[in-house]
C-alpha cells in the first residue's frame, strides 16, 4: 500500500491530465483524489486494454505493471511505440531487473510501492520538465478572439480560458504560429510528439481541439497533406 497522501505539497504551475492505470480500486481512487486536490484532471482505469484506449489525450500516465488482462510491460511498450507521452511505472516489482525491464519497455521513470506522495509528485514534475518542448515561436499569439500565451501555456477564447492538455496546447500553438502554412502530419509528429508516428494520435487531438474551440473552422484539414490554422 502507498503511504498516506499529505495535504501540504507545492502545487504545480500547470494542471495536467493524468491517466492512472491501477488494478486496485482503493489505491486508484485514493491516488486520483490526491492528484485532483493538487489541481490535476484525472482519469482512472483498471486494465491494460482500457489504458491503451485512453492514454492519447493524457499529459502523463502512471502505469501499474501488475494488470489483470495484459502484461504491464507490454502496455508500456505499446504506448511508447505510438507516443512519447510521459509515463511513470508505479509498481510493487522492485528488483533491479524489474526496474531495468520497465525502463527498457519505455517508462520515463520507475517508482516502487510503497511510495510517498511527495516523491511521486516530484518525479512527475521532473518527467514533465524533461518532456516539455522548447517553443521558439511567438510567446503570445493573437488570432481574432483566440489568445495563446506560450509562457503561461494558457489559451483563452473570447476572454474565457480553454482547458487544454499539454499536447493539445503544443499542437494549437504550432498551427496558430504559422497561420498561412499547411503543416504536414509528419512535421506535427516531429515537433509535438518527437517523431513517434501515428495518424490516429494527430487526428484524435485535432478532433478534441475542435470540440474545445467550438467548431472545426479553427483547424482546417488539407487532404493528403496535413492541417492549417483557420479563421474560427
Amino acid at each position: 500500500m502507498r503511504q498516506p497522501i499529505p495535504s501540504q505539497i507545492r502545487r504545480p504551475a500547470t494542471n495536467w491530465r493524468v491517466l492512472v492505470v491501477e488494478n486496485n480500486t482503493g489505491d486508484r481512487e485514493a491516488l486520483a483524489a490526491g492528484l485532483r486536490r493538487h489541481g490535476h484532471h484525472v482519469d482512472g482505469v483498471a486494465t491494460g486494454n482500457a489504458a491503451l484506449q485512453s492514454y492519447q489525450l493524457s499529459d502523463i500516465v502512471l502505469l501499474d505493471l501488475e494488470l489483470p488482462d495484459v502484461d504491464g510491460l507490454e502496455v508500456c511498450r505499446s504506448i511508447r511505440a505510438l507516443s512519447d507521452v510521459p509515463l511513470i511505472a508505479v509498481t510493487g516489482w522492485g528488483t533491479e531487473l524489474d526496474r531495468v525491464l520497465g525502463l527498457q519497455a519505455g517508462a520515463d521513470d520507475y517508482l516502487v510501492k510503497p511510495y510517498g506522495f511527495r516523491e511521486l509528485m516530484a518525479r512527475m514534475d521532473a518527467v514533465m520538465r524533461r518532456s516539455r518542448p522548447q517553443i521558439q515561436a511567438e510567446q503570445v499569439v493573437l488570432r481574432g478572439p483566440l489568445r495563446i500565451d506560450a509562457a503561461s501555456r494558457e489559451v483563452s477564447l473570447h476572454g474565457r480560458v480553454v482547458e487544454l492538455t499539454r499536447k493539445e496546447f503544443d499542437l494549437l500553438h504550432l498551427l496558430a504560429s504559422h497561420p498561412e502554412t499547411v503543416i504536414s502530419r509528419k512535421r506535427i509528429m516531429q515537433q509535438v510528439w518527437g517523431g513517434s508516428w501515428s495518424r490516429r494520435t494527430v487526428d484524435t487531438h485535432v478532433s478534441s481541439l475542435r470540440g474545445k474551440l467550438g467548431g472545426s473552422d479553427w483547424i482546417v484539414t488539407v487532404r493528403g497533406v496535413g492541417f492549417r490554422f483557420g479563421s474560427g
